[in-house]
Parts: structure tokens; sequence; C-alpha cells
């Protein structure tokens, strides 16, 4: 009997320690998470606005309306809502669809003004006897730069109120400036786009010039070596001028490189010394399209070329944790970093092929710490050194 009743009171005790362990760790996740209601209305908010962002950023179409739509009503607390242009209605969340033609006039009136607009139950007339439109509040969806293409249309089932119009008008801002920053994010990769094309046109000429005269030079007295030249100098322009991707891996760069020195060995034969350095690991690493070949040349071209004797140029690639470090260094004649820095400022004319492109596009891609490290001297020979992040959002080669 005695040992029946210790047995129960062991089990009531296990139990009794199990609820004050519930009570502790329930009592410490409400320390931990939101406690009042001002914090869980702000938190609310700011997750709301986060869902909108998303498909704002990403440009204004139907799609993307349609999926921003819900979040913004929400937002605004509005009966419903639709996202129109001056052409139509891209899309609507909530009551009051039928409404679209006339929500879409007082949008393109909106638009055209520049100001937004109250309607009143007189400004909708509707035949249908169970509608609860009873006013809406139009917002023209104005950047920072004050031009608008679309306006956001707040639905009322009561006459709008002081609060709503306020809503709508200060969500109409935010989803505005939304779109602005979608539009900027679209010209960047437009810009980016024009670098590249910008690098190919300077860089081809010279080169295509070069090339071809070196491999001239053996179509007579070495006719195997000069279809192996014509065969690494189509495939070289293959890749550089190839039309699709923005990005490329380290490995792809490297091997359009080995076969630009290549034929450039062959101009200038044992003058022309190279060491590579690289890292395995960081092979796959994606980078802008370009971005590395033109430092080799312009060790080729203005450090080596018009040096006396042999030359070096050395390529290193190293693995340094989130980062791939690389650096082109050449031993060739250098110059003053003050003249260097000055032509770096204006507009690349072929003194520095392409260096100022290559800097503005890496900044550009990753940000203003990743930009080109430039070192030289005269006589000092020429370093050029970029930081490259493993892994970036919206880089993939």
């Amino acid at each position: 009997m005695a040992g029946q009743v210790g047995s129960v009171l062991a089990v009531v005790a296990v139990l009794a320690a199990l609820a004050a362990a519930v009570v502790a760790v329930v009592r410490l996740r409400a320390r931990r998470g939101i406690a009042t209601a001002m914090q869980r209305a702000t938190y609310d908010v700011l997750h709301t606005a986060a869902l909108a962002a998303d498909p704002l950023r990403a440009g204004l179409s139907p799609s993307t309306a349609g999926k921003a739509a819900r979040h913004l009503r929400t937002l605004v607390g509005a009966a419903g809502l639709t996202i129109a242009d001056a052409d139509r209605c891209l899309a609507f969340d909530g009551r009051g669809s039928h409404h679209s033609e006339q929500f879409a006039a007082a949008a393109t009136r909106a638009l055209q003004t520049h100001r937004s607009i109250v309607l009143t139950s007189s400004d909708l007339p509707c035949d249908q006897v169970d509608c609860v439109v009873r006013g809406a509040v139009v917002a023209p969806l104005t950047g920072p730069a004050g031009r608008a293409t679309a306006a956001l249309v707040a639905v009322a089932d009561d006459h709008p109120a002081p609060g709503l119009v306020q809503a709508t008008l200060e969500t109409a801002r935010w989803a505005g400036s939304q779109l602005a920053l979608a539009e900027l994010d679209s010209s960047r990769e437009r810009l980016a786009r024009a670098e590249v094309r910008a690098l190919r046109a300077q860089i081809s000429p010279h080169f295509i010039y070069n090339a071809l005269t070196a491999i001239a030079s053996f179509v007579r007295t070495d006719p195997e070596r000069a279809r192996e030249l014509i065969l690494e100098f189509a495939e070289f322009t293959r890749y550089s001028f190839r039309a699709h991707g923005d990005f490329t891996t380290l490995a792809e760069e490297l091997r359009s490189i080995d076969r630009y020195l290549t034929i450039e060995r062959a101009r200038f034969g044992d003058r022309l010394q190279v060491r590579l350095q690289i890292a395995p690991e960081v092979l796959p690493v994606g980078l802008p399209f370009l971005c590395l070949q033109p430092l080799v040349e312009n060790a080729v071209r203005h450090g080596l070329s018009r040096k006396p004797g042999v030359g070096m140029v050395s390529i290193e690639a190293r693995d340094a944790g989130a980062e791939c470090h690389i650096t082109v260094e050449d031993d060739g004649v250098g110059m003053d970093p003050a003249v260097f820095a000055a032509g770096m400022a204006e507009t690349d004319d072929g003194q520095h092929v392409g260096l100022a492109n290559v800097d503005e596009r890496l900044r550009s891609v990753f940000g203003d710490h990743f930009g080109l490290v430039v070192e030289t001297a005269p006589g000092a020979g020429t370093k050029v050194s970029m930081r490259v992040p493993k892994f970036h959002p919206g880089v993939r080669a």
C-alpha cells in the first residue's frame, strides 16, 4: 500500500514539474513576443507593406498589380481597391469591381491633373440595387521625380472619411516610391547592358587588328599554328560577343582570357610570360560578364607592350571566406598614379582599356565597396585588385 502511495506521489510530482515548465515556457515566449497592441499593429503594418513591396519592386503590370492590390487594400482599410493606369484598371480587390470603368476614368483625370480626387455617390451612379459603393478616393502613385503613370483607387462603403483619404494618400505615396525604385533597378540593368556593349565596341577594333596580323604572319611559315590561332580567335570572339547573360563564372572568364593570351603570345613570343594562381574553390563564382579580360588586356597593351625585354602578367584568384579576391598584375612600365586617376575619372578613350567601365559595373552590381583598387607607379608596373562576393542576390551565371 505504501509503495502504491509512493508511486502516485511520484507521478503527481512529475506532472507538477511538467506543468511548471510549461508555464515558464509560456511566460518566456510572452516576454519575447510582441507584448502591446501598438507593437502588434506596427508589426502588422510593416509585414503587410513588405508583402506589397515585393511585387511592386518588379514593376507595374496586371500580374504584379494583382499581387499587390490585396495587401494595399489592407493597408488602406478600404472596402475595395483598384490599381489603374491611364487606360484601364490593372487589378481589383474587394467590393465595387462593377464600377471599374468609372474608377479608370477618375484615375485618368487624376494622372492628367497630378491631383487626388474624392468621389461621392453622385459621381458613381449605379443601377444595382445592392451596390455598397458610396464613394472613392483616387490618388496618383507619384514617385520622387513627381511623375505618375498609375493611380490607387480606394473604395468606400460610406462617404469617404478624412481617415480614408489620408490613408490612401500616404499609401499611394509609399507605393509610388516602390515603383520608382523598380524603375531605378531597371535603369541600372539597362545601363549595365549598355556598358557591356560599349566595352565590346571599344576592345574589339584594336584587338581584332592585332590578332589577324599575328595570324597572317603564320599562314605561310606555320599553317598548323595559324589554324590553331584562328580557332582560338573564333572561340574568343564567340564568348565576347555572346547575346545572353549579364553574368558569367570566373572559370568561363579565365577560359576566354587563356584564348586571348594564346593569341597575344603569337605576337610577343617569349617576351610575354604568364603566371596563374587560381584556387579551385572560386572557379564557380559569378561575376559581371567581361570584367576580368579588360584588366588582362590593359596589362598587356599598356604595361608590357612598351617594356623592352621580357614582361610578366600574373593572375591570381584567392578564396577569402565569403569573397573571392582577384588580382591582375604586370611588371611593365607603370605610370604616375595622379595621371592614371585623372584618366579613370574621364570617359575611357582607350588609354586604360575598359577599367572605368569595369569599376562602374562592379559597384553597380555589388555596391560601392567592391570597385577596382589600382596600384601603380612609373617603372613599377601595375596591380589591379577586385573583391567579388561568392553569393550575391541577382547574380546568376
